[in-house]
């Protein structure tokens, strides 16, 4: 790995066209395990896989799902069908969250498809039970799903993301608690750090690009500057700020019309933003709106898990961990590990043979370790899957470093036999 060079992220806010859609998505699989909770229904049996598009004032639903009975209601031939009415009123809560209120976009007269289908049979067979451990579940589809961590940052993840995500969440809650002329910022935003690493490591911030929605038609680059740079400062904390640093504030000017009304958006457009933003490999699964027996989730929660609590347990000080599943196979095919020549006296190969040790890969044990049978995905839409911290309330519990001793102590056992 070179010692000294430039490296860039981006993210993007909750009010981007994509982000809507993500929190659309997400909001649905809330409603959905909320719904199951309520009424009785056993959680496990939950299957929703949710794609929204939005433009102006029009969002579209659709995808397949198992749902609980307090979500169908009969059609004129008596047949159980999806009751579209808690999904819309979900949508239009989280618009209005977000702070969608303006012509072309506007939480409550935008109209709202609900074209969601119950899960195809096929697909459902392999899931229920899984081919090679029959009772369990299978994996929701094939694919391969990474981890990483880094000890650049606090919550060990790499600078110039968790530095992107930091600016555009500290304007969104200074534009919600409407502090002076941060209240008239608009939802839709995109952030970019590039940060100088030298010795490879963070040194200090090379570029800073922000582009965010404004209310107030008056505003120039040149305004929006004096509204965000503050903020920005604030999230960018100790890493110094280059004196040659390059500040890119509105570039194109005026930027009034945002979110859908501007650009269309789709869910799972923005998975590198979901990720690492580009300083680990990514699978190409997004996350938003599918539960968790869709592996390109639960298993990607399950490799940042594992990476972040090698790290954690100093047994590396950056780790990448590649975990590969097939189709109704409750096992993985493959686990690789990284530790990018930072190994504490262990090898790649114990780093794995540890890993089977202390977790369950398959979907059912990666649901159960985590407890992600749960409406805690929403909050997970914007500004990162990882990297956060773990709530009360069950989410983000990937972020956890509670298997940092039963790491060390599988490896300890594994240089023994080495030995």
């Amino acid at each position: 790995m070179r010692a000294s060079y430039l490296f860039t992220s981006e993210s993007v806010a909750e009010g981007h066209p994509d982000k809507v859609c993500d929190r659309i998505s997400d909001e649905i699989v809330d409603l959905v395990y909320r719904e199951a909770a309520k009424t009785g229904v056993d959680p496990w049996t939950v299957r929703i896989a949710c794609e929204t598009l939005a433009t102006t004032n029009r969002v579209v639903i659709a995808g397949e799902v198992r749902l609980p009975p307090s979500l169908m209601k009969k059609d004129k031939d008596g047949k159980d069908v999806i009751n579209p009415s808690k999904f819309k009123s979900a949508a239009r809560k989280a618009i209005r969250d977000i702070g969608y209120e303006q012509d072309g976009f506007h939480w409550k007269t935008a109209k709202i498809d609900v074209l969601l289908h119950s899960q195809s049979a096929d697909i459902a067979q392999g899931v229920d039970s899984a081919a090679d451990k029959q009772g369990d579940e299978g994996a929701g589809d094939q694919g391969i799903m990474f981890g990483y961590a880094c000890k650049e940052t606090p919550d060990l993840m790499p600078a110039p993301i968790y530095y992107s995500h930091k600016i555009l969440q500290l304007l969104a809650t200074a534009r919600k608690k409407g502090e002076g002329d941060a209240g008239k910022l608009g939802p839709d935003a995109k952030s970019q750090v590039t940060v100088r690493y030298e010795n490879g490591k963070p040194a200090a911030v090379d570029s800073i690009v922000l582009s965010t929605q404004h209310l107030d038609e008056s505003w120039d680059s040149k305004k929006v500057r004096q509204v965000v740079e503050p903020y920005i400062r604030e999230a960018l904390g100790d890493l110094p700020i280059a004196k040659d640093c390059k500040w890119y504030i509105n570039p194109t000017g005026k930027f009034v019309i945002g979110g859908p009304d501007g650009d269309a958006g789709l869910t799972g457009r923005k998975i590198i933003v979901d990720t690492y933003g580009g300083a680990a490999p990514h699978g190409g699964g997004a996350f938003s709106g599918k539960d968790t027996t869709k592996v390109d989730r639960s298993a990607a929660y399950a490799a940042r898990y594992l990476a972040k609590n090698v790290v954690a347990a100093g047994i590396a000080d950056r780790c990448t961990i590649q975990i590969s599943y097939a189709i109704g196979i409750a096992q993985p095919l493959s686990i690789y590990v990284d530790l990018h020549s930072t190994g504490k006296g262990v090898t790649e190969d114990q780093v794995e043979a540890a890993i089977r040790k202390v977790m369950d890969l398959s979907p059912t044990g990666i649901r159960r370790h985590l407890d992600l049978n749960k409406p805690i995905y929403a909050k997970t839409s914007a500004y990162g899957h990882f990297g956060r911290k773990a709530g009360r309330d069950g989410s983000f519990s990937w972020e956890k470093t509670d298997l940092a001793k039963p790491l060390k102590d599988a490896l300890k056992e594994e240089t023994l036999k080495a030995a």
